[in-house]
C-alpha cells in the first residue's frame, strides 16, 4: 500500500463541477435532460436528475485519482447483487454508444462521469431515534450483502482507499495535525493507541472479502408502508466497495447508528444480534467489532475536518461535523473490554469463569464470625412507604443490622430500589457491582493477592494485581503509591463502612453501580468478591422474565392479555410508578383502579387489621357493612337511599340491568355505541366498543338497541351544539319500540365517554334522553366505573356535568384502590323491585374487608385532598396537552378532564384519519423511556390518559415532554 495515495486521495477535494456543465454532459453523452440538484457528497460531486416524465438518475462525478477499474468493480457488484440478492440496488446506465463510465477533462484535470437508477424513497438520517426495526433492519441487509458478496471477486477490489481500516491507524496518525485543539488531539490519539492494541492480535484471524462498507442510514432508502412503518427499499453508493476484513463492514453499520444512540452505545447490540444471526461471525471478528468502530469512528472526525478546512464552502461536510464528533464521544464513552464482554454476551459467546479465583483472605481477622447480608433489593421486606426514597437508607439500614448483629453486608449483583429514578427517561444504575460491609473499627485489612498499591482520586485505594485489581474505599494506609505487596501482607485498617469490589481490567475504573442493560457486561470485568471475603455475598439471581411469561401463557387463559408483546415484571408500586425487579420506574399513566397510588399504607394497615379479626359474607351483622353503605349515600344525590354491594364495575352494572328489568317490566335496554360497560353476559351484550369486541357490532341480542354515538369530536354531528341531531336516533329506538307494544327497560351509558378518551357529551344531551326514556317507562343507569369517584376534578360524579341525576349509578374501580369492590346506588322502590325474583347476594360483595377498605379510601382521598388534586393538577395537565395541538401534526384534539383525559392522534385534521399505527407506536415507545400507556376508542388512536389521583406536577411534565418527544420522532 502506499502511504503517499492514501494520503493523496484523503486530501481530494469534490471535483469543481457546476450543475450547467453536468447537464451539459447529460445531453450529450446520454440524451438526457431535466432538472439538477445537487446531493451531498464527501469527494465526489452528485446531482439527482429529475426528466419530468417519471424518470430519476443518480449523475455521479468523482476524480480522475481514481481508476476506471475500480469503478468497474462497483459497476459489477451492482449487478451481482441484483441477481445473487433480494437487495434492490441501482441499475446502471450506459451512455448512448452503451459505455459504463465517461472519463473526460475538465479545467485540465480528468473526472469520471456515470449515471445510475434513482431509487425511491428517503434515507433516515434525519431520524433523531431508530426504533429497533430500523436498527436491525440496517444490520440484516449488511449481513445480506456481506453473504451475497463472499464470493465476488473483481480486480477493481483491491485499491487503495481511506475508509479502509486495514490503513485507519496509518492514516490516523498522519491526519491528526488537522484538529488544532491539543485536548482533542490527545483524546483522538489515545483512543486510537488503544483501539490498535486490542485489534492488532486479532488481524491475522480476521476473513477478508468484498464488502461494500457504507451500510449507513445516508444509503439505505426507506419508505413507509400502508401502516405507516418504515421498510427497507434498496441500498446505493458502492463508492468505497472494496477486499477488505469482513467484521469492517458490520463496524461501518454500528458506527453510524451511535449518531442515534442518544449516548448509549449498547443501542447497537441488537444490530450486532441481528447480522449475527443471518451471517455468523468468528469470535475474533466479534472481538475487533468495537476496536474498528472506534478507529472509525476517529477517521471519521479526523477525514470531516480535513476536508472541512479544504473545502470550507461544502455545507454537507459542516453538516456532518457535529454528528461525527458525537460518534467519536459516543465510541470512547466506555472501555473497549466492556463493550467486547457486550457483544460477545449479546450473542450468546460470553463463557463466564465458573471456577473462582483463588485469593488470599481480605479480613482473616473476621472469618469465623458470620456477615448479616441485608436485602436492599426491590422485594425488600425493609422497605416499605417509599422510605426508600430517603438519601442514604441502603446505609442506614446496614448500620443497623451491623448493630443488631455486629457485623452486616450488602449483597453483590442486587437490583438496588434505593436507585430507582422516578420521572426519568434514564436507565437508572440499580445494579450493584461491588459489596459494602460494616465491621469493627481497627479491623486490619490484608492484600488478598500480589500487587501494587495505588490511591485513586476518588478516595479509594486499589491494589493493582497480575490479572486483577482490588479498589477498597473505608481503608487507612499509611503506604505511598507505588509499593508492591504480597499475598497476605497487611495494607491497612477499616471501621465501619468498607466497600470492595473487584475489576479484570486493572486500568478501567468500574462505576460502583450499573444499569440493567451493562449489568451482564460490567458483571464479567467486576467478579464476585466473595473469593475474598470468605462468605457468599451474592445476591439471588432473579427468574426469567420471559419463562414466567410462558408460564403465564400456558396456564393463564390466552383471552386474558397482558399490556405489551413483551411486557417488564411488575412487583411493586409506589403511588403513582410502578417498578419492575431490577428498580425500573415506570410512570402510571394508565391505572384509574389505584386512585390512592400503589403501595399506600393505610390501605395495608386497614386491610391487616380487619383480615386479623374477621371477613366474611354480608349476611352476617357486622357494623363495617352499614357504615360504608352510609358514607355511600352520602355521596349520592338526594332522593338515593339504598346501596348494594359487588366485587367489579361488571357486576355493578350487570346488576343494575337486573333493577332495570324488575323495576320496569321491560326486558330492552337502549346502550350508546362504542362503549364498554363489562364482561358478564348482561353487560357484554351491551357493549358496543369494537376495539374490545371485533365482533360487537354483530352479536347484539334483540334487547339490545346501541343508539349511535354522542362524540362530538368525530361522530355523525360534530361540535357543542348537536344534542337534537343525536336525539334523533333515541326517539327512533323508543318509537319503535312503543309501536312494538315492547317496554322499555333503561338506558345506560357512561355521562362522560370514557371508552372514547373522557370526551364530554353534547350540552343538554342527559337531559333529553332521560326524559324520553322515564316518559315510557325506564329507568336511566349512569355507568360512573370509569369516570366518577372525584377522577374529573370539577365534578365528583361525571352526571354532574350534564346537569343531571340518573336512577341508578354504577361503581367500582377506585372505590377499593385495587382491592375487588363495586357498588350500585339507587331508590328505594327500585331495590325493592327485584325482591321479585328472589334475594340478592355477593360473597365477597360488601364483606367486612372490603367495607374497611372502601371507606379508608374515602377517607384518604378527604385526607390527602385527591379530588382538589385532580382538578389542579388535572387540569394543568390538560392546559400541557393542548400545548401539543400546535406543535404536532398528530394532534388532533385533546379530551376530559381532571385525570381522565384522552389525546386523539389523527393523520389529518379535517377528515380525521386515525393514526392508529402511530399510536401504537407512541405506547411502545413510551414504555422504553419509562411510562405505561394504552390507546382506547374504536380505532385504537386515543391516549387513555387515567393515572392514580396523586399524581404530580412533576410526573405531567414528564409525561407530556415525552409524548412530544415521539411525536416530534414521528414527524421527522
Amino acid at each position: 500500500m502506499s502511504l503517499d495515495t492514501l494520503i493523496r486521495r484523503s486530501s481530494l477535494p469534490c471535483p469543481d463541477v457546476g450543475a450547467a456543465q453536468a447537464a451539459e454532459w447529460l445531453a450529450t453523452y446520454y440524451g438526457l435532460s431535466g432538472t439538477l440538484k445537487e446531493l451531498g457528497s464527501h469527494q465526489d460531486r452528485n446531482f439527482l436528475v429529475d426528466c419530468g416524465d417519471g424518470r430519476r438518475f443518480v449523475l455521479k462525478i468523482c476524480h480522475g485519482d481514481y481508476s476506471t477499474t475500480e469503478l468497474a468493480a462497483q459497476h459489477a457488484a451492482l449487478r451481482h447483487l441484483s441477481r445473487e440478492s433480494p437487495v434492490r440496488v441501482p441499475a446502471v446506465m450506459p451512455t448512448l454508444k452503451g459505455e459504463d463510465v465517461l472519463t473526460v477533462d475538465h479545467n485540465g484535470n480528468a473526472v469520471h462521469f456515470r449515471v445510475l437508477e434513482f431509487i425511491n424513497g428517503q434515507s433516515l438520517a434525519h431520524v433523531a431515534h431508530l426504533n429497533r426495526h430500523i436498527v436491525t433492519g440496517l444490520a440484516k441487509l449488511c449481513a445480506r450483502v456481506d453473504v451475497a458478496l463472499a464470493g465476488f471477486e473483481h480486480a477493481g477490489l483491491d485499491r487503495v482507499l481511506q475508509w479502509d481500516p486495514r490503513h485507519a491507524f496509518a492514516l490516523i496518525e498522519h491526519l491528526l495535525p488537522v484538529i488544532p485543539d491539543a485536548d482533542k488531539r490527545a483524546c483522538i490519539a489515545e483512543a486510537a493507541e488503544q483501539a490498535q492494541a486490542y485489534l492488532l492480535p486479532l488481524v491475522a484471524s480476521l476473513p477478508v472479502q468484498a464488502i461494500h462498507m457504507d451500510i449507513t442510514e445516508y444509503n439505505v432508502v426507506w419508505a413507509r408502508d400502508a401502516h405507516r412503518q418504515w421498510q427497507l427499499q434498496g441500498l446505493i453508493d458502492f463508492g468505497d466497495l472494496i477486499r477488505t476484513w469482513r467484521i469492517a463492514d458490520l463496524s461501518v453499520t454500528c458506527a453510524a447508528l451511535l449518531h442515534h444512540a442518544e449516548g448509549d452505545p449498547f443501542f447497537i447490540l441488537p444490530a450486532v444480534q441481528a447480522y449475527h444471526l443471518i451471517n455468523p461471525l468468528q469470535t475474533e471478528e466479534l472481538l475487533a467489532l468495537w476496536p474498528l468502530i472506534v478507529a472509525r469512528s476517529a477517521v471519521l472526525v479526523l477525514g470531516s475536518e480535513q476536508q472541512a478546512s479544504i473545502e470550507p464552502e461544502n455545507t454537507y461536510i459542516q453538516a456532518n461535523l457535529a454528528s461525527e464528533w458525537n460518534i467519536f464521544d459516543v465510541a470512547t464513552s466506555v472501555p473497549i473490554a466492556l463493550m467486547e464482554a457486550a457483544i460477545l454476551d449479546a450473542v450468546g459467546e460470553w463463557e463466564s469463569d465458573e471456577e473462582p479465583e483463588l485469593f488470599s483472605p481480605l479480613l482473616p481477622s473476621l472469618s469465623r464470625q458470620g456477615f448479616t447480608l441485608v436485602d436492599l433489593g426491590v422485594l425488600s421486606e425493609h422497605f416499605v412507604a417509599g422510605n426508600w426514597e430517603q438519601s442514604g437508607i441502603d446505609e442506614q439500614l446496614l448500620r443497623e443490622a451491623a448493630q443488631a448483629h455486629g457485623l452486616a453486608a450488602s449483597r453483590y449483583g442486587e437490583y438496588r430500589l434505593s436507585r430507582t429514578l422516578p420521572d426519568s427517561t434514564k436507565e437508572p444504575d440499580t445494579f450493584a457491582l461491588h459489596t459494602e460491609l460494616y465491621i469493627p473499627h481497627g479491623t486490619v485489612v490484608h492484600a488478598p493477592f500480589a500487587g501494587i498499591l495505588r490511591h485513586t482520586a476518588d478516595g479509594a485505594l486499589q491494589l493493582v494485581g497480575a490479572e486483577v485489581s482490588l479498589r477498597l474505599w473505608g481503608v487507612r494506609s499509611d503506604f505511598d503509591s507505588g509499593v508492591e505487596f504480597g499475598a497476605g501482607d497487611v495494607i491497612g485498617q477499616g471501621g465501619g463502612a468498607l466497600i470492595v469490589q473487584l475489576c479484570s481490567e486493572p486500568d478501567v475504573s468500574p462505576p460502583l453501580f450499573t444499569t440493567p442493560s451493562r449489568a451482564p457486561a460490567w458483571r464479567s470485568l467486576c467478579p464476585s468478591p466473595k473469593g475474598l471475603l470468605g462468605f457468599d455475598c451474592d445476591a439471588p439471581a432473579l427468574a426469567d422474565s420471559a419463562a414466567l411469561l410462558a408460564r403465564r401463557d400456558a396456564s393463564f387463559a390466552r383471552s386474558q392479555k397482558h399490556y405489551y408483546q413483551a411486557p417488564p415484571q411488575i412487583e411493586r408500586g409506589w403511588r403513582n410508578h410502578l417498578i419492575d425487579l431490577q428498580g425500573r420506574s415506570y410512570l402510571d399513566m394508565l391505572n384509574n383502579v389505584a386512585v390512592l397510588g400503589h403501595g399506600h399504607p393505610r390501605m395495608a394497615e386497614v386491610a391487616s387489621r380487619q383480615w386479623s379479626l374477621l371477613n366474611t359474607n354480608s349476611r352476617f351483622h357486622y357494623a363495617a357493612i352499614a357504615e360504608f353503605s352510609e358514607r355511600l349515600l352520602k355521596l349520592a344525590p338526594a332522593g338515593m337511599d339504598r346501596v348494594f354491594l359487588v366485587n367489579s364495575g361488571t357486576e355493578a352494572n350487570d346488576l343494575a340491568i337486573r333493577l332495570a328489568w324488575a323495576y320496569s317490566g321491560g326486558r330492552d335496554v337502549l346502550s350508546v355505541l362504542e362503549a364498554y360497560h363489562g364482561w358478564s353476559v348482561a353487560t357484554d351484550a351491551i357493549s358496543t366498543s369494537i376495539a374490545d369486541n371485533p365482533q360487537a357490532l354483530s352479536t347484539r341480542p334483540d334487547w339490545v338497541h346501541p343508539v349511535v354515538a354522542p362524540n362530538t369530536y368525530r361522530g355523525e354531528f360534530r361540535g357543542a351544539d348537536t344534542a337534537p341531531f343525536y336525539l334523533r336516533s333515541v326517539d327512533a329506538y323508543l318509537s319503535a319500540l312503543k309501536e312494538q307494544g315492547r317496554q322499555v327497560a333503561g338506558f345506560i351509558c357512561e355521562p362522560v365517554y370514557g371508552n372514547a378518551g373522557g370526551i364530554s357529551l353534547p350540552p343538554g344531551y342527559l337531559q333529553q334522553v332521560y326524559a324520553r326514556v322515564r316518559d315510557q317507562g325506564g329507568v336511566c343507569i349512569a355507568d360512573e366505573v370509569q369516570v366518577g369517584y372525584g377522577r374529573l376534578g370539577q365534578f365528583f360524579w361525571g352526571f354532574e356535568e350534564q346537569g343531571v341525576v340518573p336512577d341508578i349509578i354504577t361503581m367500582a374501580k377506585g372505590m377499593g384502590n385495587g382491592h375487588p369492590l363495586g357498588a350500585v346506588i339507587t331508590r328505594c322502590e327500585i331495590a325493592e323491585a327485584l325482591e321479585a325474583e328472589g334475594y340478592f347476594f355477593s360473597s365477597s360483595g360488601g364483606s367486612p374487608v372490603s367495607c374497611r377498605i372502601g371507606m379508608a379510601v374515602l377517607d384518604v382521598m378527604e385526607e390527602e385532598k385527591l379530588w382538589e388534586n385532580a382538578r389542579v393538577v388535572g387540569g394543568y395537565f390538560k392546559e400541557r396537552l393542548l400545548t401539543l395541538i400546535d406543535k404536532h401534526p398528530l394532534a388532533g384534539a385533546v379530551h376530559g378532564s381532571g385525570f381522565y383525559l384522552g389525546l386523539e392522534l389523527v393523520r389529518d385534521r379535517e377528515t380525521l384519519e386515525p393514526a392508529t399505527e402511530e399510536t401504537a407506536y407512541l405506547c411502545d415507545r413510551l414504555r422504553e423511556l419509562g411510562i405505561f400507556m394504552q390507546p382506547t376508542g374504536d380505532y385504537l388512536n386515543i391516549l387513555k390518559i387515567k393515572p392514580p389521583m396523586v399524581t404530580s406536577r412533576r410526573s405531567v411534565d414528564f409525561f407530556v415532554d415525552s409524548v412530544s418527544k415521539v411525536l416530534g420522532e414521528l414527524e421527522s
